[in-house]
């Protein structure tokens, strides 16, 4: 049986520092696992100190010399830019180098593309392909091939490499009409949880912060664990019966991630929406990473440009069975904070207790004898309260629950 290895792209990673130099080699480190998690090999680094990309090449001439060189002798097959080019920079970069140049948004699109699994995923996914390659058909030539895609081409760019504007723009336009009626769906479905009086927390993070690890480990969710960037996309929903018998819906959401392309945003928009309709934000942060604090910039800013407001806030200082000495956490920006392992459980028990807490605050407690004429209202308390005693006697059904605070009055009338 003969065997076929797969030949990985072997790419060098090109980045230009504006400022701060710590944070340029974080981002870079970053590029690196977002190049390994798209299949590529990174053989090498290069960096320039400029006060702005250079709008001919991302790179000024004489780097992009050295660049050259560096790409003949480490064997690289490809360039990673950490940023957004444009058309003329990419074209300018692949006259001068005689190679495939990607940039970082290319790189995250083809993880989305490979981790795509549901049909609404993969629409999400292709939409921001097209929109993304439509810019970028000007002045290409004939290099139109290299559409394709960046690292293991996947996607729509397997399909037709020579459409044209006009027929990447009319499939634009159907696959916003599907994702336009998938949205309906996903609203419908929002709608009959809303309509079960049933609280809904949304489980949101930067990518790799163990989003996913958590709601496995409260649920048994069976959702896709991987020490790995984006490696679950499609978001999941479970209930969640807490310690003292009250119930909330947990969604996952994609993660963020720093220069989240924009075109994904407006794609997977219906998707990071869950968190806008949601009662509870769980934020989830990676307490072993030095870069928690920017991390969690990027997350709120970005909950920020999707319209998320006046939630309830708790932030977990997730994976704390990675936590080497002393660790100052701190998010003033949350009502509530807790250091947690979704791993191990540490610290799971208080967040159940506050969860609890934060649910019978918004809740009304209850003691009535309730005749047996008007018997259905205990379905009400049954069906969006929680109904703690209940028995027979001769002047009704004595009862002892929570109602929310909406349906108080309809239960007492």
């Amino acid at each position: 049986m003969i065997e076929i290895e797969e030949v990985k792209e072997r790419v060098i990673l090109v980045a230009v520092c504006t400022g701060d130099e710590a944070f340029t080699a974080h981002s870079l480190d970053e590029l690196e696992d977002l190049a390994e998690t798209a299949g590529a090999i990174t053989v090498g680094r290069l960096v320039q100190n400029l006060d702005h990309p250079q709008s001919q090449a991302y790179l000024g001439s004489g780097k992009l010399a050295e660049l050259r060189e560096l790409v003949e002798e480490l064997g690289a097959t490809g360039v990673i830019c950490d940023d957004e080019l444009t058309p003329a920079q990419m074209r300018n970069m692949e006259d001068c180098l005689e190679c495939k140049v990607m940039d970082r948004t290319l790189v995250i699109l083809d993880i989305f593309a490979a981790h795509a699994v549901t049909s609404e995923g993969k629409i999400q996914v292709e939409l921001a392909q097209l929109r993304y390659r439509s810019t970028r058909l000007v002045g290409l030539r004939n290099s139109l091939s290299r559409l394709g895609g960046g690292i293991g081409t996947r996607g729509p760019g397997e399909k037709k490499l020579e459409m044209d504007r006009r027929l990447i723009h009319q499939r634009i336009g159907q696959l916003k009409a599907e994702l336009e009626q998938v949205k309906r769906h996903r609203d419908t479905a929002r709608k009959q949880r809303m309509g079960t009086g049933i609280p809904v927390a949304a489980i949101v993070g930067y990518t790799n912060a163990g989003k996913s690890t958590l709601l496995n480990r409260l649920t048994d969710a069976g959702v896709l664990e991987q020490d790995q960037l984006f490696a679950t996309l499609d978001p999941t929903t479970r209930l969640y019966t807490l310690q003292e018998g009250d119930k909330i819906l947990l969604t996952d959401t994609v993660g963020f991630i720093n220069k989240l392309p924009h075109h994904l945003v407006d794609a997977f928009r219906s998707t990071l929406e869950e968190a806008k309709y949601a009662d509870i934000i769980l934020h989830v942060v990676d307490a072993s990473d030095p870069m928690m604090d920017m991390h969690m910039h990027v997350v709120y800013q970005t909950l920020q440009e999707l319209g998320v407001e006046d939630k309830i806030y708790i932030t977990l200082f997730n994976k704390q069975d990675r936590v080497e000495g002393t660790v100052i956490t701190k998010d003033f920006k949350a009502d509530h904070t807790l250091s947690v392992s979704a791993l191990t459980g540490q610290g799971l028990d208080q967040l159940d207790g506050l969860l609890t807490q934060i649910l019978r605050s918004r809740k009304i407690y209850v003691e009535q004898v309730v005749p047996y004429a008007q018997a259905g209202k205990i379905q009400l308390l049954r069906k969006v309260g929680q109904l703690l005693f209940e028995e027979y006697t001769e002047e009704g059904i004595a009862v002892k629950g929570y109602l929310p605070v909406e349906y108080f009055n309809e239960f007492m009338s």
